[in-house]
């Protein structure tokens, strides 16, 4: 059960007090408290979870905390999913709940990094699994700059960024792509670990945004033998291990909303490719046929 505004208002308040006593490292949308032994304890803004400060805090977790803020008006309205926001419901152990609602009634499955893979219905919709994404594309690029960067040189600073700033062990970066100014990085991970490729694709995009979830030290910095590489655009793809599930009619209505969210597999790319083909024709078609039809009108005049 969530807090009132009024005692969530002064929650936020406290952890910009220059008087707290400790602080999350990890997340800075927690409240904390030391007690008479010195042990730190934090808690979520916006639920009363408490949140593990060595590593990262989940995603779900994160939005439910970012919502409370937006409620308050603490921050501008930002875009999560389909053009929109959406406060999420989270597990005790902070992953995505497979079904979310809006406040209107309207509910949707959702995949493990929290974005819509279903079309949407009522309270009804039933949501049997919650669908993992094990694999996640970033596209990173950085600014222009003299210096020359070496593609096993930028693969290695970036390593080591995942590995001691988001934690994350190197056996989940499957690949790191460099053609300067871009970057493509490759998260690969089957199965939920202490840290979670999906944590660490927002963690990253935060950080790039100039919004990072970190309490301290929030700024990104990226150095390849000892020279800056900044970095100031960051594109997130996720893949999951099941295609979405969509009906032709929504997948028609909807799709720039899915292609913009989740990369399709292959074969159901190729699909949809010809049935959009298709349509284009059948519209073709009708237009010629029409102007046939309007050209012997026009001539009788």
């Amino acid at each position: 059960m969530e807090p009132p505004l009024g005692v969530t208002l002064l929650l936020i308040l406290m952890i910009t007090s220059s008087a707290q006593s400790c602080t999350c490292v990890t997340n800075k949308w927690t409240v904390c408290d030391q007690d008479a032994s010195g042990n730190c304890t934090c808690k979520l803004v916006g639920s009363d979870h408490t949140v593990n400060c060595s590593t990262l805090t989940s995603k779900c977790l994160l939005m439910k905390a970012e919502m409370t803020a937006v409620k308050l008006s603490f921050r501008p309205r930002v875009k999560l999913l389909d053009g929109g926001i959406y406060n999420p419901e989270c597990e005790d152990s902070g992953i995505f709940k497979a079904r979310q609602c809006d406040e209107a009634g309207t509910c949707w499955c959702v995949n493990t990094a929290g974005i819509r893979r279903t079309g949407k219905g009522d309270k009804s919709l039933i949501c049997n699994e919650l669908i993992r994404t094990n694999w996640v594309d970033i596209e990173l690029k950085h600014k222009e700059t003299s210096h020359y960067f070496e593609a096993l040189d930028v693969a290695e600073a970036l390593t080591h960024l995942f590995e001691n700033r988001y934690k994350l062990q190197p056996k989940y970066i499957a690949a790191v792509k460099y053609d300067s100014p871009f970057i493509q990085i490759h998260l690969k991970q089957n199965k939920r670990c202490d840290v979670d490729i999906v944590d660490v694709a927002y963690y990253l995009e935060k950080d790039v945004k100039g919004d990072s979830v970190f309490h301290s030290d929030s700024t990104l910095r990226v150095s390849v033998n000892g020279k800056d590489l900044a970095i100031e655009n960051i594109r997130v793809y996720y893949v999951d291990e099941k295609p979405p599930v969509f009906s032709m009619k929504q997948l028609l209505g909807d799709i720039s909303a899915v292609v913009a969210m989740v990369i399709l597999p292959a074969g159901f790319a190729i699909i949809l490719v010809i049935i959009l083909c298709q349509r284009r024709k059948y519209r073709k078609i009708k237009m010629e046929r029409m102007r046939e039809t309007e050209e012997p009108i026009l001539q009788s005049f």
